[in-house]
């Protein structure tokens, strides 16, 4: 594929709202899980909530679609400048040539659950204030941020577990590429639930401490919530001018290989396939790759499967590591959020350590980062895997190219 161009990015996470308190976290390998408070909730585990949701309202003019995933994903777009990058490129291509891609596991489900604890003691009728159209339906997040800019272009929502984010960076790909649009707001969104939490404590897949990626003795997933957005385009022919050395979207691999409903394939095979398909689009080797941010879960399975593919992929040359043990497992948003900590990786030139580890799991062959590394970054990979095999790797680069 002919490289894209990330004109903009953003995260906000349980690591603070916008860039800076996520570069200033990682470089001080800093976590932002903290045991459960979420709603009062009887729960033994750890969690990655965005500080000042349930302080926040959203405009008048938008109160239709006021839920905790809108709330975030409205913070999440007004960091940094991104809503102004955003207007930007409305201006320069119009607002039917700006596509929004979007990646969501649950949308505004809490909406729908609180609705259901306040339904009618009589009839069981939900109350007439609950939206959702707005707020529960797939799509809402879309809606919502489709009418908070105006952008006319087409738009989705994709809901395929942990590799949704990831996922709509191809989607925007495919659409520039045969010249459907310009540029695209590609991007991912998911708040804490009820559903989510006594769902993934129903699969024994919690952790009851913070989770711990790699570790010898890891248990289980802390879960999180993030927005994470990026903004591509075109890479221009000319790059005189910038300040910065352009960010780039160099490459994407999907696969589904639909092993098992909740478990990755023992081996890894899907995540492999889409690794290669990944480094094929790119044009690129598995030498090229200077780090690989992993999915990284810290579940038993996931990180033995993910490492056997990635140890089959490159061979133990390439450093890894998985950050979810600074900001959690934010599902639907992971790999919209994890993008966002390549590309920092990338602008800062340094590779993020996993945290919580207290002995590596010597079962494991990929060289994974307990401490920060510095070094010459210029390609990195960014891998999302989730339920029912849907497996997505991303290249970014920094240029030239």
């Amino acid at each position: 594929m002919k490289p894209l161009t990330i004109s903009a990015f953003t995260a906000t996470s349980c690591l603070g709202w916008g860039l800076d308190a996520h570069r200033q976290a990682l470089k001080a390998q800093h976590g932002g899980l903290a045991p459960c408070s979420f709603m009062n909730l009887d729960l033994k585990c750890w969690l990655g909530e965005v500080e000042g949701l349930d302080q926040l309202a959203l405009p008048e003019a938008f109160a239709n679609y006021d839920c905790r995933n809108n709330r975030l994903a409205r913070v999440g777009l007004e960091q940094d400048g991104f809503d102004h990058q955003v207007r930007r490129a409305m201006n320069q291509y119009g607002a039917r040539r700006v596509g929004l891609f979007l990646g969501s596991s649950t949308s505004g489900l809490l909406s729908t659950e609180l609705a259901y604890r306040n339904r009618d003691p009589a009839t069981g009728a939900l109350p007439e204030s609950l939206r959702y159209a707005e707020t529960h339906n797939m799509y809402s997040l879309a809606s919502f941020v489709k009418d908070w800019f105006g952008i006319t272009g087409p738009s989705s929502v994709v809901s395929v577990a942990c590799a949704s984010s990831a996922k709509v960076f191809a989607t925007a790909a495919r659409a520039i590429e045969v010249g459907l649009i310009d540029a695209a707001l590609v991007g991912g969104v998911d708040t804490l639930c009820l559903t989510t939490l006594y769902g993934f404590g129903s699969l024994e897949l919690l952790s009851a401490e913070v989770c711990r990626p790699y570790d010898a003795a890891r248990s289980g997933i802390s879960i999180a919530e993030a927005a994470g957005f990026a903004l591509l385009e075109r890479a221009p022919e000319n790059l005189s001018g910038n300040s910065q050395e352009p960010l780039y979207l160099l490459g994407f691999g999907e696969s589904s290989d639909a092993h098992h409903m909740s478990s990755p394939h023992p081996e890894g095979l899907g995540a492999q396939q889409a690794m290669n398909r990944a480094l094929s689009v790119a044009g690129l080797a598995s030498a090229d790759i200077d780090y690989i941010n992993l999915h990284g879960t810290a579940t038993p399975s996931n990180d033995s499967a993910e490492d056997a593919a990635v140890f089959a992929v490159f061979d133990g040359r390439v450093p890894v590591s998985s950050t979810k043990g600074a900001h959690g497992h934010t599902l639907g948003a992971a790999g919209a959020l994890e993008a966002a900590v390549c590309l920092i990786a990338l602008r800062e030139q340094f590779m993020p350590a996993g945290l919580n580890v207290n002995r590596l799991d010597e079962r494991l062959k990929s060289p994974y980062l307990t401490e920060n590394r510095t070094g010459a970054l210029r390609r990195v990979m960014s891998n999302s895997f989730g339920f029912g095999g849907a497996n997505c790797s991303l290249i970014f680069g920094v240029g030239p190219i």
